[in-house]
């Protein structure tokens, strides 16, 4: 029987090699390759899939390898400054395939927010060649999840410069080397944060008691700031304006309350229905809202009837909502409940067009 300790396997021949690093954190070149070498192979995506097949089958079978490979790519990552251009084009297609079918986690990416990385471009534009592998081996809905998993998804703009972290130039800078969905993901990211952000502002606002004018002229700055178009803004503002009360839970009693306080509200609100396509946006919101808190299933016409005579709401969305524009919930109680109101609408309508034609 042999006593000899048994020794770990090596990556002979195989070896993700790097130079040493000498001290004050630059690379030095006494440190010789070994025969087959990362950055000694050709710069082409198929190459990085064969070696990355190489360490996944090696990480899958050695699984004590996998903590220490992903230390060293993080090392590797910090010292990119001391790679030429090309091994680093070849690092980052390595890292996106790494990155793709898992050998690798994400978080190995704080390496590139270093200070230095990202104050001369090297960041961006390592990130660009490792991002396009990536989405290449998945796609962007993969790569998405990867990132939420270690809270890096809105981070990214972090790539740049302070005062180049904003969506436009991330968006332009994406783009043009190819990355549009990259640039999109990172769009719809912060403008999803920046409604939220808005409705918290909105809650804290109107939990104050701040003048309706300006919480109104707040709302317009940061849809102008964000892009944001006014139907989702009035669908924050129904939101937010429901959340601010604690409801009776007596079904009779709900509706006189909710009455009350959106009377209150109504100013508030009729700011942001100025579009048609807003107007029916909010009456979708107050359907699926009477619908999902069953104490305001009666209370459904009341509102609307408040809202159209404080002119948040106009006869034409009314009726196209009545007609085919509602969702399925709760549709047979709510159209039951709206039809005499509907029928007088009509009615006022004609009454409205004969008086016309007999002017003419």
């Amino acid at each position: 029987m042999n006593n000899q300790k048994q020794q770990k396997p090596t990556l002979s021949g195989q070896r993700f090699k790097t130079r040493k690093r000498a001290p004050g954190g630059t690379l030095a070149d006494d440190m010789m390759r070994t025969d087959v070498c990362v950055f000694a192979a050709q710069e082409d995506l198929e190459t990085m899939q064969a070696f990355a097949q190489v360490f996944n089958k090696l990480i899958r079978r050695y699984k004590y390898l996998e903590k220490g490979f992903e230390d060293e790519v993080k090392k590797l990552l910090l010292f990119l400054k001391g790679f030429s251009e090309s091994e680093r084009n070849k690092l980052a297609m390595l890292t996106g395939v790494l990155l793709a079918n898992g050998t690798l986690n994400a978080s190995i990416l704080n390496s590139l927010y270093n200070e230095n990385l990202v104050k001369e471009g090297v960041s961006a534009a390592f990130a660009v060649k490792l991002f396009k592998s990536w989405i290449n081996e998945k796609d962007i809905n993969a790569v998405a999840a990867s990132l939420r998993k270690v809270s890096m998804d809105n981070r990214l703009m972090e790539l740049f410069p302070a005062n180049k972290q904003s969506v436009e130039h991330f968006t332009k800078y994406f783009t043009e080397a190819g990355l549009k969905e990259l640039s999109e993901y990172v769009r719809n990211q912060q403008t999803i944060g920046a409604r939220k952000e808005l409705q918290k502002e909105l809650q804290e606002q109107m939990s104050r008691g701040d003048p309706f004018k300006d919480i109104i002229l707040y709302v317009k700055e940061e849809m102008k700031k964000n892009n944001i178009p006014e139907p989702v803004v009035i669908g924050i503002v129904w939101s937010s304006v429901m959340s601010t009360v604690e409801w009776n839970k007596k079904e009779e009693l709900v509706a006189e309350q909710a009455i009350k306080h959106l009377k209150q509200y109504s100013p508030l609100l009729a700011a942001f229905t100025t579009q048609g396509q807003s107007e029916l946006t909010l009456l979708l919101k107050i359907q699926e809202y009477c619908y999902d808190n069953i104490h305001f299933m009666k209370a459904f016409q009341k509102i609307v009837v408040l809202f159209y005579k404080a002119e948040v709401l106009s006869e034409e969305p009314i009726l196209k909502w009545y007609k085919d524009a509602h969702v399925a919930k709760g549709k047979s109680v709510f159209l039951e409940q709206m039809k005499k109101f509907v029928e007088w609408l009509k009615n006022a309508e004609e009454e409205s067009e004969s008086e016309a034609e007999e002017g003419d």
